[in-house]
């Protein structure tokens, strides 16, 4: 069985489990499907990308980056050498912002000089990845729970301070406010998400796409 053949084992088993031990997520499981989580090893150029996209809309930012990555045609992806060697102006002409320019060559800088050790990641605690990837200038909690998720595939990640997550809760566990990180963990407990929260934060980010902004 490949690597990817068992993540998509394991995640059926995730779902199964979710569903039989809470109603809710059962319910969103039952009518949105399997969830589309994927792994992947693009890790500098989606913490690039993450970095990019920060406080702008989805198509502002996927048109900035469509420009970013113009600047190193042919060449899909920039190594981190090319970004540092690309005047600060020549990205700025890009639409990315001077502070958000300074964020980037730091990620690239912290690349090159082995401060981020990418190829240890699948051996890191979760813990130690916040901890490396925070030392990164704007690169803050938020940004590595999504990276954990998404690019790493880890199961266990409750992102308390993402929005989403706060609205999806309230929305389906019938709180009057967004609730805090304590209520997020103790809805966790109670309802037996982990050692799936990750699978469980999916499934609530779902369950708003149809509901009112």
């Amino acid at each position: 069985m490949s690597k990817l053949d068992s993540f998509v084992a394991e995640l059926q088993k995730a779902e199964r489990a979710l569903a039989r031990r809470d109603k809710r997520l059962g319910a969103f499981i039952k009518h949105y499907g399997p969830c589309s989580i994927r792994p992947h090893t693009r890790y500098f150029h989606t913490l690039v990308g993450s970095i990019i996209s920060q406080q702008l809309s989805t198509k502002a930012a996927d048109t900035i980056h469509k420009r970013f990555l113009a600047l190193y045609a042919p060449t899909r992806l920039p190594k981190p050498a090319q970004i540092l060697a690309t005047p600060d102006d020549d990205l700025r002409a890009t639409g990315i912002s001077f502070p958000k320019i300074s964020y980037i060559k730091d990620i690239a800088a912290k690349t090159e000089d082995g401060t981020l050790k990418f190829n240890r990641l699948s051996k890191m605690t979760d813990d130690e990845i916040i901890e490396m990837l925070t030392q990164v200038k704007g690169v803050g909690v938020w940004t590595v729970h999504m990276f954990l998720i998404f690019s790493l595939g880890r199961f266990d990640v409750l992102p308390v301070g993402d929005l989403g997550i706060r609205r999806g809760i309230q929305l389906a566990y019938g709180f009057d406010e967004l609730p805090n990180a304590e209520q997020i963990e103790q809805i966790a407990d109670e309802n037996g998400w982990r050692p799936y929260c990750s699978i469980a934060s999916w499934y609530l980010w779902r369950s708003l796409e149809n509901s009112a902004s």
